[in-house]
């Protein structure tokens, strides 16, 4: 491991996003591990905490912590640390695979990427999905600890470019299938809150939130950005739960479960969002629905549409409930065949 040192921007450089520079000067540092390191503050600019996608420049100075030799790298890529049992269990979740894509019914309660306490993640095990290719399959996007449902990974560096820029720009199509406390009103609409994190109580800042703030006063609240959710009732019992299709326009964090928390109707399963201090329009609490209904988180990433960058064509690929959520739709009477693929769509001329 090398020692904590500090670099400079060059004077002849041109402003550009921190990661970039990073893997220019240190080309052997995978773009996960920036990402980790920027997440744990290991990595600053001029002093202050910074994201992967932050903007430097000219004179600036990074702090680097220390970093694993080339060496050390490359042995870590020959052997990768994933148990027989999570190899299986890994590559039991894949849905879909091609040449360039994998994707992943992503178990609820399984880490997307390591941090604080978390060593036990998709990104750890994704060596186990490389099958027949050199490359290990790179991750684009997130999905939360708890939230089931596609999750897709790159198998080149091609494709991860390709499509972390679609997941960028809105080139994706994602709708997510949730259970709500009570039945929301309208039935079907658009959530425009805006979005600002607030700390938690731990020693670490641990249990964040995301707080909503009105459209109106976003641009006057620091650190708030703007969000917006789409939302469908597909299905509903008296005014006890509903199930919806949320599709998020924007993705910030925690969204979803701050947006519907918002309306009163908090996700089933919340303990986040959804505690007993949540004004809740339904029978329940979000996290305490009560009979047969799991206390788990009831949001699933149901499917994801997009173009495909090599072929060209549409590709949608939907994931199963996870059985905690499919054991509640039982007991409710609810069933898949019952509502469309995308309530949104007006070819498919539907009404809850």
């Amino acid at each position: 491991m090398s020692k904590v040192q500090t670099l400079r921007v060059g004077p002849d450089e041109a402003e550009q996003r921190l990661d970039r520079w990073f893997r220019k000067q240190f080309p052997h540092v995978p773009q996960g591990r920036i990402e980790k390191m920027c997440r744990k503050g290991e990595i600053r600019v001029d002093g202050g905490r910074v994201k992967s996608n932050t903007r430097v420049g000219p004179g600036q100075e990074v702090r680097i912590p220390p970093l694993p030799s080339e060496e050390d790298m490359e042995a870590q890529t020959r052997m990768p640390h994933v148990s027989k049992a999570d190899a299986e269990m890994i590559r039991g979740c894949v849905i879909y695979k091609d040449d360039h894509i994998i994707a992943l019914n992503k178990p609820a309660g399984l880490a997307v990427q390591g941090g604080s306490k978390t060593t036990r993640h998709v990104d750890g095990m994704a060596a186990a999905l490389s099958f027949d290719r050199h490359d290990t399959p790179k991750l684009v996007h997130r999905l939360d600890k708890d939230t089931s449902g596609v999750l897709v990974l790159a198998r080149t560096p091609a494709m991860a470019t390709a499509l972390t820029a679609a997941f960028r720009h809105h080139g994706t199509r994602k709708i997510y299938w949730a259970m709500v406390a009570g039945v929301p009103y309208p039935k079907i609409g658009t959530i425009k809150y805006g979005l600002v994190k607030a700390p938690g109580h731990g020693k670490g800042g641990e249990g964040e939130k995301m707080h909503c703030v009105h459209p109106r006063e976003v641009a006057n609240t620091p650190g708030a950005k703007r969000a917006q959710t789409d939302y469908a009732t597909l299905c509903f019992l008296g005014q006890r739960a509903a199930w919806m299709a949320l599709v998020p326009i924007t993705g910030r964090t925690h969204q979803l479960r701050a947006h519907m928390a918002e309306m009163g109707h908090p996700i089933v399963g919340d303990g986040k969002y959804g505690g007993s201090g949540q004004e809740n329009m339904g029978d329940g609490w979000g996290a305490q629905l009560g009979d047969e209904i799991s206390k788990k988180l009831h949001l699933h990433a149901r499917s994801l549409e997009f173009e495909h960058p090599v072929t060209g064509k549409m590709i949608r690929i939907e994931a199963e409930l996870p059985d905690h959520m499919q054991r509640s739709w039982d007991f409710l009477g609810w069933s898949e065949n019952d509502v469309p693929n995308d309530p949104f769509d007006a070819d498919e001329q539907w009404q809850s």
